[in-house]
């Protein structure tokens, strides 16, 4: 396992950006963003793996970018052209290399006013 770090939630309006870093305590392999909407299920918003294969939830397409530095062991989420559905709490995910064990972040708060 892993700890992870997150930074870069806040309040936007909607047309806005922000952009969520994760940093982990070791090696990781696939590192991902989830977010959780009040009444709703956690969803995969992307992914990405070492190689930097990248996953992205229909919803997100085109708006969000996710990316990492495996010299920092840091995933990033850049979102784009917010919109308020986009309001939830966001969880960094990062599987330990060479397991399947995952680790969570904290969870960050999005939201996005219209």
């Amino acid at each position: 396992q892993v700890q992870l770090v997150e930074s870069g939630g806040g309040l936007v309006q909607a047309g806005g950006s922000l952009t969520l870093s994760c940093v982990a305590s070791g090696i990781t392999s696939t590192m991902g963003w989830y977010r959780q909407a009040p009444g709703k299920q956690r969803e995969l918003v992307a992914s990405i793996t070492r190689g930097s294969s990248t996953n992205y939830a229909d919803s997100v397409k085109g708006r969000f970018t996710i990316s990492r530095d495996n010299a920092k062991n840091t995933v990033y989420l850049q979102m784009n052209s917010l919109k308020p559905e986009d309001t939830a709490v966001y969880y960094c995910n990062a599987r330990v290399l060479s397991t399947n064990f995952d680790s969570w972040g904290q969870g960050t708060q999005v939201t996005v006013s219209s």
